[in-house]
This record gives structure tokens, sequence and C-alpha cells, in this order.
């Protein structure tokens, strides 16, 4: 669900690049109260797992669509919101600049709709209120599935409404709204039940990461390295098996407008910021430079055994990983500097 710069104005992705970023200071300052040496790495780790299952689009049957997890539940879960916010907020800014998967003017818009909702809405009205203090497998599976559903749907519609104050698409709000929402209801379901099952499973290892997360004096490296060998399996192999199928988003896209993506309308702004993504991107596509006039039927083949796939999920989890581990340590530092105070 990363929106491309195509479906909006200046106005309205700057607005939601202000938002973004006031929620980003809001996050980091009262991260800064909870931090400590053991949460870093946890945020480090996470935030390269999401990346590397953001790259395993898998197929919505009797559709010809495909979705992707979008991880901010599982991360708002596994971290809290604060941090949580933060290791989306990460994810999708090396996508867009490294890997150019998102537009830069839809940064903001991409941060607000994957990271806000599952952080700040849902994860406190919904889930809280379902798991409680009592994380049972059960109720963790009910809080995750049924959490995930709705921050997807406030997502799907939070990019609809932001295209629909754009209005410089041809896409019509209603039809645009009736394709968005069903397709990510199913999407939202498969993705609650993989956020249940890491969930689950990561509790299984260490019963007590849900219950005591930001304060734990208990070591949680079997954690770390559980996450650490599963991001690296996820980028560097099961990547290779993601579905060819448009995502939702692209199937909404193509059912309305007839291609998956809607050509970019000329201004200033947009020019700049993809002049500037061309120049960072050193993986477009997730693939090697050198391939990218090679792959016209390469990308139809499934599964599709690429290098170039592998290199960018290791590499991009990599990036994210020392990304989110820098900031979490300045935030701790700062945090230390202010206790001395």
């Amino acid at each position: 669900m990363h929106m491309a710069d195509a479906l909006l104005s200046p106005t309205v992705g700057g607005a939601f690049w202000a938002a973004t970023g006031a929620t980003t200071a809001y996050a980091a300052r009262r991260l800064r109260k909870d931090i400590n040496e053991k949460l870093v790495p946890l945020m480090g780790v996470l935030g390269a797992f999401v990346f590397a299952a953001q790259m395993i689009n898998f197929t919505i049957p009797g559709t010809g669509s495909s979705g992707h997890i979008g991880g901010g539940m599982l991360l708002a879960i596994l971290l809290g919101p604060h941090a949580a916010f933060l290791v989306i907020a990460s994810v999708l800014t090396v996508q867009s600049l490294f890997f150019a998967d998102g537009g830069l003017l839809a940064l903001g818009s991409n941060i607000w709709n994957l990271g806000f909702y599952p952080a700040y809405i849902v994860y406190p009205l919904i889930y809280r209120s379902i798991v409680r203090d009592n994380p049972t497998a059960r109720r963790v599976a009910i809080g995750a599935i049924l959490s995930v559903v709705v921050a997807l749907q406030l997502g799907a519609f939070s990019v609809v409404l932001q295209t629909r104050l754009s209005g410089i698409s041809e896409l019509p709000f209603r039809s645009f709204l009736l394709l968005m929402l069903p397709v990510h209801l199913v999407i939202g379901l498969a993705e609650g039940v993989i956020t249940a099952g890491v969930v689950n499973y990561l509790r299984s290892i260490q019963p007590e990461l849900l219950s005591s997360r930001p304060s734990s004096g208990r070591s949680l490296r079997k954690v770390i390295i559980a996450v650490s060998v599963m991001a690296v399996i996820t980028g560097g192999l099961l990547s290779w098996f993601a579905s060819v199928n448009p995502d939702g988003l692209e199937w909404s896209i193509q059912r309305i407008y007839g291609e998956p993506e809607i050509q970019s309308k000329e201004n200033p702004v947009t020019e700049k910021l993809q002049a500037i993504q061309e120049k960072t991107a050193i993986l477009p596509d997730y693939s090697l430079p050198s391939e990218g006039s090679e792959e016209t039927d390469s990308g139809e083949a499934w599964p599709n055994p690429d290098p170039g796939t592998s290199i960018s999920g290791l590499v991009g989890g990599f990036m994210v990983l020392l990304v989110v581990v820098i900031f979490g340590l300045g935030l701790r530092r700062l945090s230390g500097n202010g206790n001395r105070e």
C-alpha cells in the first residue's frame, strides 16, 4: 500500500509530511523515557524483518491481486506505539530513498497510513482492550487479527481520501473506495494471521516479552537471534516467492484506470523529488541496476530466484537495522543526559 507521487498534490503530500514529522518528534520524545540497551537492538532487528517481509507479496485468490504485511501492528505489539512508529518510519524511508518503493512526496502519507493508525489508534483502543494484562496465545491471536484488519482498513480509506483531496488523478472516490476496502480486508485477515503467528512464536521463546516490554531486566538475546534469522531467511530466500500480481492499491487503480499506475502530472515539486530519488535509489525495484533492461520476462516467473532480490533484501534489512540502532542509541544518550540534568 505504498502510494506513488502521482496520486498526491504537493499540498496534500506536504501536509502529511508535516503531520508525520510532528508525530515522529512526539514519538521520539516519549520513547526517551523508556528506551534502554535491550530495546534498541530489538527495534533494529524487527525493523529489518519488517523490511524483508514487506518484499513478499502473497496472492489474494480469485482477484488477480496480492498483498504484503504492513508491519505496523506487529511492531506496536512487540515494541509499544512510540518505538513502533519510529521503526516503521525508518523502514519506509529506506524503501523510498534507496529502493524507489513509494514516492518521496508520498513518504509522509505512507508513514502516516502504515504507522500512525496501528500505533496510535488501533493498538491502544483495540489490541490493548482485548489482551489487557493477560497476553495468552488466544487473546494475542484475536487481538492481532482484529487490530490488523481495522488498521489496514483505516490505512486504505486514508489512501483514497488523500487521493481525493489531491484532486489530480482520474480515480472516482466511490469506485476507488469500493475496490480498496474489500481487497484490503482480505489482505488484513492474512496479515493478522501472520502477525499473530509471529507474536505468539516470539512469546513462546520469551513469555515475559509482551508483559514487560520497555523495562525488562531479562536478556532479549534469544528473541533478537530468532528475529535476525527470520529477517535473513525472509529477505534472502523467501523473497523469491513473492506473488507477481499487483498489490491491492495497484490492483484497485488498474480496475479503474486500466493500468496499475497512473501517469504523474508535471509539477516542479514532484519532478525535483523524483530526480533526487533517481540518484539515491541504489537498488531500484529491489533489483540490481544492470538488470533493468533485461527484466521483461523474468518478472512473470514464479518462484523467481534472483540474486538482485536477495541482495536487496539483505542490504535493505541491514540499512534499516543501522538506521534504527543509530537513532535508538542517540535517543538513549539524550535520555541519559536528561536524567543527569
